[in-house]
């Protein structure tokens, strides 16, 4: 425990802790610090991702009926949805390349263009609890999910102008399929589920390749030794999973097709569960 030290007046106050006086980047600092008992702080909430362009750019088509699936399932279990952008966001992203625009400002143009999707699914919702969720309001949370409220984020990490470069090219390496999973880590939730336009994880892309075949569950281990060209999900997904204390599984569903967000939902076996081998594999990422 911190001991707070008063000193005598025109002194300087000082915290006793085991910290004090030591580095911040210290690697033995920073390893004594470590642990598996932090607080799940919302270990009742699934996190539900929604695809821009797989989902919300396809239009009523599959947007309404999974709004209603959504709905449905409300009063069972609690959410909180989220948005990317789809195909706006490619637009902005090439006009802004194209203006020399550095990562940064890419980062803060994708979550403007997120918020469009965002305030459609709002609109939509609006009557059945939907409700806007501002970045940065987490703590908002407890209050609207009491009062059976479906909130409604964006994803786009909030890095803004602070996006650290990207290891190839300008666009940000950080995109809303992390944005998702950081958000749902942070606050420890009962589940994470993709909600995209296809099954689930192939070992090439179906739409491209035919031979591709389907996985229904794999471990982010394995998937990083096969080192597939195509990924489903941003593969930063899965380096920050390797280092996750909460959310060490995410479940990616075909959410034109109706009943399977309510399986996921339910814990059953619906598209691809992606998951962790053992904590202690932390330590050979």
């Amino acid at each position: 425990m911190s001991e707070i030290l008063f000193g005598q007046r025109g002194q300087q106050v000082h915290i006793q802790g085991p910290l004090m006086a030591q580095s911040l980047v210290d690697k033995q600092v920073l390893h004594s610090t470590a642990t598996e008992k932090e607080w799940d702080i919302l270990p009742y909430v699934n996190v539900i991702g929604i695809g821009g362009r797989s989902i919300m750019d396809r239009g009523r088509k599959a947007v309404l009926p999974l709004a209603e699936e959504i709905v449905r399932n409300r009063g069972k279990h609690m959410m909180i949805l989220g948005v990317s952008g789809g195909t706006r966001t490619r637009h902005v992203y090439a006009i802004a390349l194209d203006l020399g625009i550095p990562t940064g400002g890419l980062a803060r143009i994708a979550g403007a263009s997120e918020e469009q999707n965002q305030k459609m699914l709002l609109a939509i919702l609006a009557k059945d609890g939907g409700v806007q969720l501002a970045q940065d309001h987490f703590w908002d949370l407890p209050d609207k999910l009491a009062g059976d409220m479906i909130p409604i984020m964006i994803a786009m990490p909030p890095y803004h102008y602070w996006e650290q470069p990207p290891y190839d090219g300008r666009l940000p390496m950080n995109g809303s399929d992390l944005g998702f999973y950081v958000f749902a880590e942070t606050l420890g939730v009962r589940s994470l589920i993709y909600v995209k336009d296809q099954d689930g994880l192939y070992t090439a892309d179906p739409t491209v390749d035919r031979q591709a075949e389907f996985i229904s569950q794999i471990s982010v281990q394995e998937l990083r030794r096969r080192a597939y060209p195509d990924l489903i999900v941003e593969p930063m997904v899965l380096e920050t999973m390797l280092k996750a204390r909460h959310v060490k599984r995410i479940q990616i569903i075909n959410g034109l097709k109706p009943g399977n967000l309510t399986a996921a939902l339910n814990g059953e076996a619906a598209g691809t569960i992606i998951y962790v081998e053992d904590n202690r594999a932390i330590a050979e990422a």
